[in-house]
């Protein structure tokens, strides 16, 4: 593990051969949800051994519809998010979306992360690795492994070297994506950690309503690839009722079955390292 992933997660006992977690609702869309969701994350991960970053997006910028849930407000969304973090001890992290967000959001969260439509901008990239936080950048969905490094390269430009890629499958027609497992071991070699984005991952993105869609039902099998296949985190958007969430509900993991599919991954993890 990088240095900076041992101070990310040095207010948590965790076996040092486990992959980590990066896992919250979508969207911030109240407080109630926001400590329901850390506080299960929290006790699953801490009995299982995994290191967990608790995210949750303080604002939606990128929506199909104009008429989509957006956020509550910046101040309001990042202040609950850091309130959070704080009540069960974890890091957390936010996307921003625009060079001027990387130093309003800095203060609330310990990772910022790269929306993946975003990972080309050259000025969101540099304000970010200018924080000197922790950078995760998802891969562009029309972007190779390889290309990864010029956004790797970006960050670095600015001073930081505290970065992690994410990969989140690959547009495949105008309403669906797949996985190339084998971008796990290409970003890898770029030298910094990469995580799987298993949620998103399984996005049906451009639908007629409006409203992205998903497969949820494949979560699993997406993440024990990406385990088997050398990712050192695990992306999993969560929620207590995926059906009344307010952003991608049809394709985040009921909150219940967390614990089932930590459970499991963490035996495929013991079985290949």
């Amino acid at each position: 593990m990088h240095d900076y992933l041992k101070d990310l997660f040095k207010d948590q006992a965790y076996d040092h051969d486990s992959f980590f977690l990066i896992a919250g609702p979508c969207v911030i869309e109240n407080e109630e949800i926001l400590m329901e969701v850390a506080g299960e994350s929290a006790r699953i991960c801490k009995n299982l051994g995994i290191p967990l970053v608790f995210k949750s997006s303080y604002r939606k910028a990128n929506r199909t519809s104009s008429s989509s849930f957006s956020g509550l407000g910046d101040e309001l969304g990042l202040s609950l998010l850091k309130k959070t973090g704080n009540a069960y001890r974890l890091p957390t992290t936010t996307d921003i979306h625009a060079a001027a967000e990387a130093a309003m959001a800095a203060p609330f969260v310990d990772v910022l992360q790269i929306p993946a439509f975003l990972c080309r901008q050259t000025d969101l990239l540099q304000a970010a690795g200018a924080t000197q936080k922790i950078v995760n950048i998802k891969k562009g969905q029309f972007i190779s492994g390889e290309a990864m490094r010029f956004a790797v390269d970006k960050v670095k430009q600015s001073g930081n070297n505290k970065i992690l890629l994410t990969e989140r499958g690959t547009t495949f027609g105008y309403q669906d994506l797949v996985v190339d497992f084998r971008n796990i071991p290409i970003m890898r070699g770029h030298g910094v950690p990469v995580v799987m984005d298993c949620t998103h991952s399984l996005q049906q993105p451009n639908q007629s309503t409006g409203v992205t869609g998903g497969n949820p039902d494949m979560i699993e099998t997406i993440a024990k690839a990406a385990i088997a296949s050398g990712a050192d985190g695990i992306f999993i958007e969560t929620h207590p009722d995926p059906s009344r969430a307010l952003s991608d509900g049809a394709n985040m993991l009921k909150l219940d079955r967390l614990e089932k599919l930590l459970t499991a991954l963490v035996a495929v993890r013991k079985a290949i390292v």
